[in-house]
């Protein structure tokens, strides 16, 4: 199925079914080959997470409810997978693991192209290759709050009364006595004294909120790769050289 660029694009986010018109899942990403025509897709199915399974183009076609592939089920959920979101091209031996598993004839690579001779009064154009750099999300680990019991000693002090006795003893004047009977023989008086002990009680109170929070923080990465580039070198007669 050749695809226009239009086309291609509406695919994205659309039903991909499977021969007998049962829903496999949504098209992710598409693929084109080396002459820039879509060949493969990335069918989200819901089962592998941040996977999704590949499909060819090869004998599709875009009906209304979508794009229909010529291939069961099974077959397209049971095939190689990339990265979920991903816009890294195919390697070869992911090329090749597909062309295996839905066993289709691999294309022939396309000859070296030296380019064409420009005609006489054509400009030449020269090209070169630009880096796209672009970022991805992926998980990182996870962070945890654990709440657990330690024991620990405490030390205080807390304030406590008793009551001490102490005998005080107060002589009797002469005009006092006459009214007072004086008794000889035994007596007793008796205080009901009182002391306090420390009580140890205890209670739990909420002291502290305690959650997660996170922040984004931006930092440089660098990246090294290669790219290539065209060059342009003349070559003139001597005699048609110009002079300066």
């Amino acid at each position: 199925m050749r695809l226009n660029e239009q086309q291609a694009n509406s695919l994205y986010g659309q039903d991909v079914k499977d021969r007998s018109g049962s829903k496999i899942g949504s098209v992710g990403q598409i693929w084109a080959d080396a002459a820039g025509e879509p060949t493969w897709v990335s069918v989200k199915t819901g089962l592998m997470g941040h996977k999704e399974s590949m499909a060819p183009l090869e004998k599709a076609r875009i009906t209304d409810g979508g794009l229909a592939v010529d291939y069961d089920k099974s077959t397209v959920k049971d095939a190689p997978a990339v990265d979920a979101g991903t816009d890294q091209p195919l390697n070869t031996d992911q090329i090749e693991q597909l062309y295996a598993h839905y066993r289709l004839t691999p294309q022939a690579p396309p000859k070296a192209d030296r380019g064409r001779a420009p005609a006489a009064g054509e400009d030449l154009v020269r090209s070169e290759e630009r880096l796209r750099v672009g970022t991805e999300s992926q998980p990182a680990g996870a962070a945890r709050l654990r709440k657990y019991v330690v024991t620990e000693d405490v030390h205080t002090t807390v304030p406590v009364e008793h009551d001490e006795v102490r005998v005080e003893r107060e002589p009797i004047a002469a005009r006092d006595a006459r009214g007072m009977r004086a008794d000889i023989g035994e007596a007793e008086q008796e205080m009901t004294l009182r002391a306090e002990r420390p009580v140890v009680g205890k209670e739990t109170v909420p002291v502290e909120r305690v959650h997660l929070a996170k922040e984004e923080v931006v930092e440089e990465q660098p990246i090294d790769d290669q790219i290539r580039r065209e060059r342009v070198d003349a070559d003139i007669p001597e005699r048609s050289r110009r002079r300066r």
